[in-house]
């Protein structure tokens, strides 16, 4: 750790191999702050690498784990001019290599969305799309294959028809049939591409289908299988919980091969966590990413995108309010990006200057849970986040 020094027209001027190492370029930006007496310097730099836009908040489903039955947000589309204004955006983030186009809705909803991935690609970004399957008909799903789509993640949560549709109430054959019309384009178009992934979020009801699953995602040359638990938004989902506070013996993981054309590769099954740990790290803030709403609202992660309600690992009941840090409408997404309060949470989430509101003796009696809040660090709170366990999983 070099030593520097300060002179007398209070100059600090950094080793030369540092400044290298560090890549900082002259005249760059930084926010000035301090934390527990330390001194820190944020770089206001618009390193964004992944940009995930929800296309609506409508859906055409009314699943029982869905957040959107404890919420009171609008089911809306995002406008054309929103989404132009994400476009005109895009110059000033050079570092982004990913849009992910998903949400608490269904993207095949919004009327507009492939005019959406085909703008997106037409800068030669990577497309990720999030979906329920259902309206994967052959002329949306040969438009995908056409696009240059990246990867599809189609949600299933459930290895048998009933188990399925007793949480979508929907028709589990009719997203088969759909991951096969993907497939038949993909041969027809003689692509490889999008990879297919399947999504399933785990609960005392279905968990026991999950090796099922294992089966129909090799059968359909489903390349990647990632598994979430539940978050529980309702007093009912918190029955289906699986994890807790003391350790649960983990998932057993397993693979399959995948066919590429004229290669065979190996497919994979991404676990969640499954108990509360010491060991806290935020996906989206390390992945620098960034969510934009239908509304052009910026918010730093899933968690923190939307008004709801849930209860934590430990039974407290939580009201989160959507934490909003600007919006395209007005600000770039580099502008929003660099601000300071947006610096400063990225930095506050990095070495997790949160409490663990699960150990504390006066939880309780806490009444600053309830409001997402805590008694140090960033508010609105990640002291009780279960994504950054690694218990709830995204995309």
């Amino acid at each position: 750790m070099p030593k520097v020094k300060m002179n007398k027209g209070r100059d600090i001027h950094l080793p030369e191999d540092f400044l290298e190492r560090r890549r900082v370029q002259p005249e760059q930006e930084y926010w000035l702050d301090e934390r527990n007496g330390e001194l820190i310097l944020h770089p206001c730099l618009p390193d964004v690498h992944k940009l995930y836009i929800e296309p609506t908040t409508a859906c055409n489903l009314e699943c029982r784990t869905c957040i959107r039955n404890t919420w009171d947000d609008p089911n809306q589309h995002m406008s054309m001019r929103t989404f132009q204004r994400i476009v005109d955006s895009l110059d000033g983030l050079p570092d982004l290599k990913r849009v992910v186009f998903t949400s608490f809705g269904e993207p095949f909803t919004q009327p507009r969305i492939l005019d959406m991935i085909e703008t997106i690609r037409k800068r030669d970004l990577a497309v990720t799309v999030g979906t329920n399957g259902l309206l994967l008909n052959s002329k949306v799903c040969g438009e995908l294959v056409r696009l240059g789509v990246d990867r599809v993640i189609i949600s299933i949560d459930g290895g048998k028809p009933e188990t399925y549709a007793s949480v979508r109430g929907a028709m589990l054959a009719q997203v088969i049939e759909h991951i096969r019309a993907l497939n038949e384009s993909k041969r027809q178009l003689h692509s490889l591409f999008p990879a297919i992934g399947i999504e399933f979020v785990a609960m005392r009801s279905n968990v026991a289908e999950l090796d099922d699953l294992v089966g129909m995602a090799a059968e359909l040359n489903v390349s990647r299988l990632l598994v979430s638990n539940v978050l529980p938004y309702t007093e009912a989902l918190r029955e289906e919980v699986l994890y807790g506070y003391q350790p649960v013996p983990p998932y057993k993981a397993s693979g399959w091969a995948l066919k590429l054309d004229a290669w065979v590769s190996w497919a994979t099954q991404e676990l969640p966590r499954m108990h509360w740990g010491a060991e806290r790290r935020c996906r989206f803030v390390n992945d620098h990413a960034i969510v934009v709403g239908w509304d052009g609202g910026v918010s730093p992660c899933y968690a923190l995108s939307h008004n709801y309600t849930y209860f934590t690992v430990d039974g407290c009941k939580k009201r989160v309010e959507r934490y909003v840090l600007g919006n395209v409408n007005d600000q770039s997404l580099a502008e929003v990006w660099t601000s300071e309060n947006y610096v400063r949470f990225r930095s506050e989430v990095k070495v997790y200057h949160f409490p663990s509101c699960p150990d504390c003796d006066l939880r309780e009696s806490c009444d600053l849970r309830a409001k997402n809040n805590g008694c140090w660090g960033w508010n609105p709170s990640c002291a009780d986040c279960l994504w950054a366990q690694g218990i709830i999983r995204c995309p």
